[in-house]
């Protein structure tokens, strides 16, 4: 029996969407901004913190800070005192929280690697939304965002 609903889209497909619609016709759990906010709130961050790194890869000159910063010895130590808000940081947290979403059942959950998450379970069902270019383009521009973005 199908308990929950990863949902993988590409950018302008209308993935969120079509997530959104799922969800209230099933009655179920949407885990879209709501991930986003208790990915927030377990960081004890800003949800605007999250959402600009969730789902991209940290800069090159980061990523090598970063790596200079764990190989040091006061890094090492201040490290998990700094509450660093980063991709790698978002992502183990992101798979603590869409694996509890998971295990409460009836959840249609969108992006943050679910599908990757909890590709073991066998009550998940995987959908991957895409879209031609254009349609993107066009769903994009009635959402107000340039066609230079």
């Amino acid at each position: 029996m199908i308990r929950v609903i990863t949902i993988e889209r590409e950018y302008g497909s209308g993935g969120a969407d079509i997530a959104r619609k799922l969800a209230e016709r099933l009655g179920w759990q949407l885990w879209d901004q709501m991930l986003t906010d208790e990915i927030a709130r377990q960081m004890d961050c800003d949800s605007r913190a999250v959402e600009e790194h969730e789902e991209r890869k940290d800069a090159l000159h980061y990523r090598l800070f970063k790596a200079f910063l764990r190989g040091s010895f006061e890094g090492s130590l201040n490290a998990p005192r700094l509450k660093m808000v980063d991709a790698d940081c978002i992502r183990e947290v992101a798979e603590r929280v869409v694996t509890a979403a998971a295990k409460s059942g009836n959840s249609v959950i969108v992006g943050r690697g679910a599908a990757y998450y909890l590709r073991e379970r066998p009550d998940a069902f995987h959908v991957f939304v895409y879209a031609p270019l254009e349609a993107k383009v066009q769903r994009l521009r009635a959402t107000g965002i340039r066609a230079a973005e």
